[in-house]
């Protein structure tokens, strides 16, 4: 018998024996062997998954006192905020948690795109993370049109029929979404039963994400695999306490937003009534959504900005074989630390072209960052994994600290 089968009580001990949950628990969460350099940048991974429990939990509320009908839901949610007890609190830790959520996800994968976590053995853990990406999206649009003000309308109105775009098929997609010939009740209730689901079915790809990562391991700073025992050390105290110290950070900015600015990300026309007979002035989505907004708009033909909205994601899924480099961290790789930079660059100024007017220089600098999006993608990390010089790499995990 195992040491900590020995510290478990009877009733702990009878359970495991026939239901060996609490060995999963202890081999996957306590003793798993985790590179001993993980840096504060491996906090967002653990950071998202106690956010997407925030969500669903006070998601499970709000839908206790929602009505999906276009005659009640935007009554529905004053209500919320105004009768019903604490309804505003679970409101705005819902409304700024998808904010937050998409927030450590972002973070997440650009610390997966500088340190080569991408590449092999991890390619399914990265397709994984990026179908969780898809998943959110999908989601937070959804949420996004229950308030029923006038962006959530003619959000919803404006990004599906986008679908119509697509050949042969396209008219019949948006009449199959908006369970009708226009944006009404159907498409609500729809949205609304999606919504619900969606965040489920997000756990469940989260907990495969959980077993790739156990299988194939942790990546770490350096980008190469532990050696030997030294290398690692236990998930549990060391790594607890890391991601325990970061979550105080992150509730910190969290509980900051929702006490004194809950709507300093929001749009103002979502408290309207949705009004089919008046457009709003300026259409636009949620922040998050931005950069692959201003993509869209980047084409002058709808088809076009379609796809290449849409390939601006799903070229992410080739891209453990695009980066054509044998060096994992960007730490040893001195030009690509630098492009980068730039590459981060590119997706905040693309975040900034899909809030403005698709007009004059704003739209010119969006069409310039995707450009090199998908030039960086496409031709520079192909090119340099070539020609690059590379920097040594150490021995082992160990010997840079032991080094110095």
């Amino acid at each position: 018998m195992s040491a900590s089968s020995q510290q478990q009580g009877p009733v702990v001990r009878w359970i495991d024996q026939r239901l060996p949950i609490f060995s999963f628990l202890q081999h996957e969460l306590h003793e798993y062997p985790t590179p001993k350099n993980l840096n504060y940048w491996w906090n967002f991974g653990s950071l998202a998954g106690i956010v997407l429990v925030i969500m669903i939990a006070t998601g499970i509320f709000l839908a206790m006192n929602y009505t999906p009908h276009v005659d009640h839901a935007f009554d529905s949610v004053e209500r919320i905020m105004r009768d019903v007890n604490y309804g505003w609190l679970i409101r705005y830790v819902h409304m700024n948690g998808a904010s937050m959520f998409f927030l450590v996800v972002y973070i997440h994968i650009f610390r997966g795109l500088y340190y080569g976590s991408y590449k092999p053995p991890r390619e399914l853990l990265w397709w994984l993370g990026l179908i969780i990406l898809l998943l959110m999206m999908a989601t937070a649009f959804m949420g996004y049109v229950l308030p029923w003000g006038q962006m959530s309308f003619w959000g919803a109105t404006v990004i599906t029929n986008l679908f119509s775009a697509i050949p042969w098929v396209g008219e019949p997609i948006v009449t199959w979404l908006w369970g009708g010939f226009a944006v009404d009740n159907p498409t609500l209730q729809r949205f609304f039963s999606l919504h619900y689901l969606l965040p489920f079915v997000i756990v469940a790809v989260v907990m495969l994400h959980l077993v790739a990562l156990h299988t194939a391991k942790s990546n770490n700073p350096l980008g190469i695999d532990p050696k030997s025992d030294k290398d690692t050390i236990p998930f549990h105290p060391y790594y607890t306490i890391k991601d325990s110290f970061g979550l105080g950070v992150l509730l910190i900015v969290y509980m900051a937003l929702v006490f004194y600015a809950p709507n300093a990300l929001g749009e103002a026309e979502n408290y309207v009534p949705a009004n089919p007979l008046q457009t709003p002035e300026e259409i636009v989505p949620e922040w998050y959504l931005l950069p692959f907004y201003a993509i869209l708009r980047s084409v002058p033909d709808k088809l076009g900005g379609v796809v290449l909205m849409f390939a601006s994601i799903f070229i992410l899924f080739v891209l453990p074989w695009l980066d054509t480099s044998k060096v994992r961290s960007a730490r040893f790789r001195p030009i690509y630390r630098q492009v980068f930079w730039i590459f981060v660059l590119a997706c905040i100024v693309l975040g900034w072209a899909g809030a403005q007017k698709p007009e004059g220089a704003a739209l010119m600098i969006g069409r310039l960052a995707t450009a090199y999006y998908f030039f960086h993608l496409l031709i520079l990390m192909p090119i340099l994994g070539k020609f690059e010089k590379t920097r040594p790499l150490p021995e082992s995990i160990s010997q840079p600290v032991l080094k110095n």
